[in-house]
């Protein structure tokens, strides 16, 4: 399925009210206690974790999911999922909406992003990202074996690593065509008889009566405003992960139809409306 996309413009932005900032600060304060203070825990677990285990994280993920779940309760969003998150070694491929993925994919599975490298610099979600074990990935040739190697000791380590390979966010009403390249990665011989990949769906439900975009952070979004619009929203809606039956790597003869297959699953579970034109 070929599916196109035109980046729509940014919605207005409406004003908070007084209700809203208090609410937004009220929320803020509890969600911005939890997660830099499960970030400071997860610093010192570290301290005796990484001369003990090394590049595995026996101990930090389960905090990092009680952060993430929690985070959900405090900004009043509904979350819920279906199907079982893997037990197999390998890694998960996802559609991608917003910030909030972070949240949503964390929060019952244990996973590690695989992002590009800017976003290392990113006030608070560049901390938030290293703390967590998040790979960054260059988009240089000449750093590709390097690359190569990292994920193979992670996933080897028995990590599982979760790629968008949208290679962008989107408005949530859409997935695009998945990129191909990062699955090439998983057809290198010392991990192409090992490893599984789980093509996992995301569904956000916008509150009542409010834009169905309204979780989708896309193009030159700035994150301020609309964190400040989530922390500030007297209803709020919901959002669904459906975790897919895993498949082996080597089922597949080569990148492109691994890949096209993963594209296929993750958007026949959107609902109908956003699976997207084709041509």
């Amino acid at each position: 399925m070929n599916v196109t996309w035109e980046m729509p413009p940014e919605p207005p932005r409406e004003p908070l009210g007084v209700g809203g900032i208090v609410r937004a600060l009220a929320r803020g304060i509890v969600l911005g206690t939890l997660v830099f203070g499960g970030l400071m825990l997860m610093l010192l677990i570290r301290l005796v974790e990484r001369p003990i285990y090394g590049v595995r994280r026996p101990l930090t993920p389960f905090l990092t999911q009680f952060v993430c779940r929690n985070a959900f309760r405090i900004l009043g969003i509904e979350f819920r999922h279906r199907g079982t998150p893997m037990q197999e070694r390998g890694a998960v491929v996802a559609n991608h909406s917003s910030w909030l993925d972070i949240f949503t994919l964390n929060a019952t599975k244990r996973i590690y992003f695989v992002s590009k490298a800017e976003v290392a610099g990113w006030p608070g979600i560049g901390w938030l990202a290293r703390a967590t074990g998040t790979v960054f990935i260059k988009r240089d040739r000449k750093d590709a074996k390097l690359q190569q190697q990292i994920f193979e000791d992670r996933l080897l380590a028995g990590h599982k690593l979760l790629f968008f390979p949208e290679g962008t966010s989107t408005d949530s009403m859409v997935v695009l065509p998945f990129k191909t390249t990062l699955f090439q990665a998983f057809f290198h011989e010392h991990l192409r008889h090992e490893m599984h990949i789980q093509p996992v769906t995301v569904i956000y439900r916008a509150p009542e009566g409010a834009d169905p975009r309204y979780y989708g952070w896309w193009g030159d979004m700035e994150f301020g405003p609309h964190l400040l619009k989530v922390l500030a929203a007297r209803r709020q809606g919901s959002v669904e992960v459906v975790y897919h039956p895993p498949v082996r790597v080597d089922a597949y003869a080569n990148r492109k139809v691994l890949a096209a297959e993963m594209e296929a699953t993750v958007r026949g579970a959107m609902p109908p409306e956003r699976r997207g034109p084709s041509h």
